[in-house]
């Protein structure tokens, strides 16, 4: 496929670069002949004068739009008007400043929880704002369809070449571990580690073990991203994923064979379950000419590896 947007010589920002999917970014970026931009401290990008300030003295070509307040099912539930506000300062922010600075073209990273709660499987990205979305998490899906509805009125209005893209599950290295605010695949891989080294003789899981989900690796998620930065220009959205679904409750037999648990998996079914099936239509992506390529035990033996080498930061979720 043609290159529309050369790395070379460039000046690129990764929005969000302490946290797992800025990281990734970061490393895949590494390998391109392009110049990262870095912050010394850190900037809160939901302060307008201070975001504005830093992007002036720090100009990009491209910017990756990486940075969010995430969480799960409880995390959620529990703060939404920090979700909703947060992402929506966040993002606001940057995609002004990117405008104001020239920046040449930005990359806004969405989430697959921007459809409805009942859309038709596997998820085209013609399904958003077709019916309503999951209750449990709202709050941040309607701050990243807000994200999503900048970067094309700026491309409509300004002319500016920024694009949305939405991944599936996420996990990998530097992933948020923490029980009280962690995704599922986290949680789990801490919850086993945990359970082993205490010699437990069950692992609790929230929910039926029923709901159906797809992950992806971060590292796989960073190189679909600089494909589509270098190959894609359209208000139109992409979905990212691997194709590949899993039952929570294969999950976290899953995760319990790489960690080395051998006890029982107890489904607690008096916990919500979320959404039943979310696997995203790739259809897009694949025919653009990227495809996933890490397994998902593989990458869960990655991910555990990780985490076993850094436990102390994995547990408290603090970023150097």
């Amino acid at each position: 496929m043609t290159e529309l947007f050369s790395l070379a010589g460039k000046r690129v920002w990764v929005a969000g670069e302490r946290g797992m999917v800025g990281r990734a970014i970061v490393r895949r970026l590494s390998t391109e002949a392009c110049e990262i931009v870095s912050s010394a401290t850190r900037v809160d990008l939901r302060d307008q004068a201070a975001t504005f300030a830093w992007m002036a003295a720090n100009p990009a070509d491209l910017i990756f739009l990486a940075a969010a307040k995430v969480g799960g099912i409880a995390a959620n539930d529990s703060l939404p008007a920090q979700f909703l506000y947060d992402n929506l300062m966040i993002e606001a922010n940057v995609i002004e400043g990117a405008r104001r600075t020239g920046a040449a073209k930005l990359v806004f990273l969405g989430s697959s929880c921007i459809y409805p709660k009942e859309a038709p499987q596997p998820i085209r990205e013609e399904a958003l704002l077709t019916g309503p979305l999951e209750p449990t998490n709202q709050w941040y899906a309607i701050a990243k369809i807000a994200g999503i509805m900048l970067a094309q009125a700026y491309r409509r209005e300004y002319g500016c070449d920024y694009i949305s893209a939405q991944p599936t599950n996420l996990y990998g290295p530097f992933d948020n571990f923490d029980l009280q605010s962690s995704h599922v695949l986290p949680a789990l891989i801490r919850k086993a580690h945990e359970a082993r080294l205490a010699g437990a003789t069950s692992l609790s899981v929230w929910g039926s073990g029923k709901p159906l989900r797809e992950f992806l690796h971060v590292d796989d998620l960073a190189d679909a991203l600089v494909f589509l930065a270098t190959h894609y220009s359209s208000e139109e959205i992409v979905n990212i994923g691997s194709g590949e679904e899993i039952s929570i409750g294969d999950l976290a037999r899953t995760v319990a064979e790489a960690v080395g648990f051998h006890g029982d998996i107890v489904l607690d079914a008096s916990k919500p379950d979320g959404t039943l099936r979310k696997l995203v239509d790739t259809a897009k992506l694949r025919a653009l000419g990227w495809s996933s390529a890490r397994p998902l035990r593989a990458g869960i033996a990655d991910a555990y590896r990780w985490f076993a080498d850094n436990i102390d930061q994995a547990r408290t979720g603090t970023q150097p």
